[in-house]
C-alpha cells in the first residue's frame, strides 16, 4: 500500500465507533462552492430545451480571489428527455460518502504512477453508507448523482483569469466505471470504480486534509450547516475553550454561494439558523452576533464570534496530532499542529 494512502486511511481515535464517525475534509477542494444551486433553482434557469449555461462563482480561498466555472452534466431522463444538471446537495452527499468508503483499506486506492486516487464500491455499499448517515436514496437516485458528478466539469481560475497552476478543466469524478443496467438489476453489489478529482489526489499526496467528525457533519439538516462544519474543521485548528473563531456574514455569503435568497434579511436568517443548528448538534457552545451598521443604522454586515464545545476542541486537537505525526513534527503547547505546507 502506498504510504500516502495509508496515512489518509488511518485516523487518530480510540475505538472502532470513533473511527466509524471520522473522515477527511480536503482543504482547497472543500472550500470551492461547487454545489451551490438547488434542483429547484435549476428549474428556473433551464432553457425550454432543458439546457443550462456555464455557472461562474467568485469566492475567496485563504486570501486569494478565485472563480469557479462549472459546466453542467447533460442527463438523459428515464422518459427519454434530456436535461442539464449542476451538481447540487444530493451529489455533495454522494461524494462525501464515497470519500468515507475510500478510507476503508479494501476500497480506496492511490495510483502514484498515474497520479490518481479513487474508490472501488458497490451501489449497495454506497446506499447503505448514505442510509447510515440519515440520507436515504434509491439506487436510481444514486446512479443519477454519480452521472451528474462524472458529467460535470469544473475549472478554477485566479483573479487575473489564469488557470491555477497544476490544475485543468476536469470532471468532478474524472472516471466512473459502471456495470450495465441488467447487471445492476441482478446484483446491486457489483463493483463500481470512481476516480476522485485531481485536487483530492493532490491533497492525499501533500497531506492537506484533516480528519473531522463526518458522522456529525452528515447529521446536519441543512447544506449550509454542513458547509460551516467543514470550514470550521479546516480553519479552526487552534480551537480551545479560551479561543474563539470569528466569521462575517459577507464572507459566508461569498465563499459558500449558498445564500441565494432574494431578500438580504432571508439570507441573514438562514445563516443564523445554520449556526444555531451547529449549537444544537454540539459543534458550537455559543455564537455571539455583532451587527455592523452603516448610515441610518442599516445593518451592512454581521460578525459572528463562535465558541467551540469541549467535544469539538478534542476533535481538533486529535486532528492536529494526527497531522503532526504524519509530517513527523510535534504539536505546540496548545495542541496546534504545524502549519499545512
Amino acid at each position: 500500500m502506498d504510504p500516502q494512502l495509508e496515512l489518509f486511511q488511518n485516523f487518530l481515535c480510540n475505538t472502532e465507533l470513533e473511527r466509524d464517525h471520522l473522515s477527511n475534509t480536503i482543504d482547497l477542494w472543500d472550500s470551492i462552492p461547487r454545489y451551490s444551486l438547488s434542483r429547484q433553482a435549476m428549474i428556473k434557469l433551464r432553457s425550454e430545451k432543458g439546457f443550462l449555461d456555464l455557472l461562474e462563482i467568485d469566492f475567496n480561498y485563504r486570501g486569494t480571489g478565485l472563480k469557479a466555472i462549472i459546466q453542467p452534466a447533460r442527463i438523459r431522463e428515464e422518459e427519454g428527455t434530456t436535461q442539464d444538471y449542476y451538481p447540487s446537495a444530493n451529489e455533495e452527499l454522494v461524494e462525501d460518502a464515497l470519500r468515507k468508503i475510500a478510507t476503508d483499506q479494501n476500497h480506496g486506492y492511490f495510483d502514484r504512477a498515474n497520479y490518481r486516487s479513487g474508490v472501488v464500491f458497490s451501489l449497495y455499499m454506497l446506499r447503505e453508507e448514505l442510509n447510515k448517515r440519515g440520507h436515504t436514496r434509491s439506487y436510481q437516485e444514486i446512479i443519477k448523482s454519480l452521472r451528474i458528478l462524472s458529467g460535470s466539469l469544473i475549472e478554477i481560475r485566479t483573479d487575473d483569469g489564469s488557470s491555477m497552476e497544476g490544475f485543468s478543466r476536469t470532471n468532478y469524478l474524472p472516471s466512473l466505471t459502471a456495470v450495465s443496467r441488467k447487471k445492476l438489476r441482478d446484483d446491486p453489489k457489483a463493483k463500481w470504480s470512481a476516480q476522485f478529482h485531481p485536487l483530492v489526489t493532490q491533497s492525499i499526496d501533500a497531506l492537506t486534509y484533516r480528519q473531522y467528525n463526518y458522522h456529525q457533519m452528515m447529521a446536519h439538516k441543512t447544506q449550509l450547516a454542513r458547509w460551516l462544519h467543514k470550514q470550521l474543521s479546516l480553519k479552526f485548528t487552534f480551537a480551545s475553550m479560551l479561543t474563539h473563531f470569528e466569521m462575517r456574514y459577507s464572507t459566508v455569503k461569498r465563499d459558500s454561494a449558498l445564500l441565494n435568497y432574494a431578500r438580504e434579511r432571508d439570507c441573514m436568517d438562514a445563516l443564523g439558523k445554520a449556526l444555531m443548528e451547529l449549537q444544537d448538534q454540539g459543534v458550537l457552545q455559543s455564537c455571539t452576533k455583532q451587527n455592523i451598521t452603516g448610515l441610518r443604522g442599516k445593518i451592512e454586515d454581521i460578525n459572528y464570534v463562535l465558541t467551540p464545545t469541549p467535544e469539538f476542541v478534542k476533535e481538533m486537537k486529535a486532528a492536529n496530532k494526527r497531522y503532526a505525526l504524519a509530517v513527523d513534527k510535534p504539536v505546540d503547547k496548545l495542541g496546534n499542529a504545524p502549519k499545512v505546507r
